[in-house]
């Protein structure tokens, strides 16, 4: 497969009936090549969202207030923690999750809903958390860039992750929300090989088209850093020097790490992943990841999750501290985004009419 990371279709978790393609029933079966993942076509479905603001208390991650534009992504990252999530949509945490998107093209009208609801708290809104909010789809749809719009016209802070080119798009919006303190970016930097992003994330920006975001962000005046992650045992560890040094020398001045995390369906499907593309290395990987997860494939607890814990985790910590502390990185505490300079436009009596 060239343009999709996984092949499979792994049982939907909350589906009670479980069907078996490869049985001979003596009923007739679709030819196997029609079902070949690189020619099967994006399918898109609309959604009127009722609300567009995601909540959340979880410890360990740094924002409460969260907007996902897109469900499923088409960026295919074999490895992505939200695959999970598209079986609450009834559909499979595998190929579907790459071919059977989500889009919600009424979310900028229900944000400014949100925005002008009297009782509303401001806080930094994170922006495609979950799946990434600039995916191919974003192109034609421009739903982030609708988001966009609204939060400037609010001056309401945001802050974004993405591994999508597509975020140049919006650099006249992103330089004018930064010169207010209002808005930070995060750019995804898993590998400096085009062969291993090719296999493991096939329909995103290259390495080295990642480093050219990040160093046009810095030059616009966005603040910008880099989210080297999942960190994958045998497979991307031993760049983590390198990546480091690429990010700060294009402008990032931020950085940080996450472990690989296998929750539900994921580790049927990259351990499928490891056995199609890196066979010797596949239960090296596994057993590694057991040494993190306290002898499972995967510990959700809060606190863990992110980092795993053991020898192999303090290694990475210490490896990747002591390289982003030689290139300056996160010398400084990151000045929060600005929440003080939040408006409802017209004022705020404009909701009585």
């Amino acid at each position: 497969m060239k343009t999709r990371a996984t092949g499979l279709n792994p049982h939907n978790r909350f589906q009670p009936i479980v069907t078996d393609r490869q049985c001979d029933d003596g009923w007739y079966q679709d030819p196997e090549d029609e079902l070949n993942p690189d020619t099967l076509a994006t399918e898109v479905v609309y959604e009127n969202v009722r609300s567009i603001i995601s909540r959340n208390t979880s410890p360990d991650v740094p924002f409460d207030q969260s907007i996902n534009p897109y469900r499923g992504c088409e960026h295919a990252c074999i490895y992505c923690f939200a695959r999970p999530t598209h079986a609450y949509w009834d559909m499979s945490p595998g190929l579907d999750f790459e071919t059977r998107l989500i889009a919600k093209p009424n979310a900028a009208g229900k944000l400014r809903e949100e925005l002008d609801r009297p009782g509303y708290r401001v806080s930094p809104i994170a922006l495609g958390m979950n799946t990434d909010a600039y995916q191919p789809l974003e192109r034609d749809q421009k739903i982030t860039r609708q988001i966009l719009e609204v939060l400037l016209e609010y001056r309401h802070p945001v802050s974004i992750i993405t591994k999508g080119a597509l975020i140049l798009r919006d650099l006249d919006l992103l330089s004018r929300l930064a010169s207010e303190g209002l808005c930070s970016v995060r750019v995804s930097l898993t590998t400096l090989s085009n062969d291993l992003k090719r296999r493991m994330e096939p329909r995103t920006a290259a390495p080295a088209t990642r480093l050219k975001i990040i160093r046009q962000l810095s030059e616009a005046g966005v603040p910008t850093g880099i989210i080297l992650g999942p960190v994958i045992p045998f497979i991307n560890d031993h760049e983590i020097e390198a990546i480091l040094e690429a990010a700060a020398k294009a402008g990032a001045t931020r950085a940080s790490w996450i472990m690989l995390r296998l929750p539900h369906e994921l580790d049927e499907l990259l351990q499928d992943w490891l056995h199609r593309h890196f066979p010797q290395r596949a239960e090296h990987v596994m057993n590694r990841m057991r040494d993190l997860r306290g002898g499972k494939n995967y510990d959700a607890a809060f606190g863990r999750r992110m980092t795993g814990t053991g020898p192999y985790s303090d290694l990475i910590r210490q490896r990747f501290s002591k390289k982003a502390r030689r290139l300056g990185l996160n010398l400084h505490e990151e000045a929060p985004l600005r929440s003080d300079l939040f408006r409802r436009p017209g004022g705020e009596q404009m909701g009585l009419w």
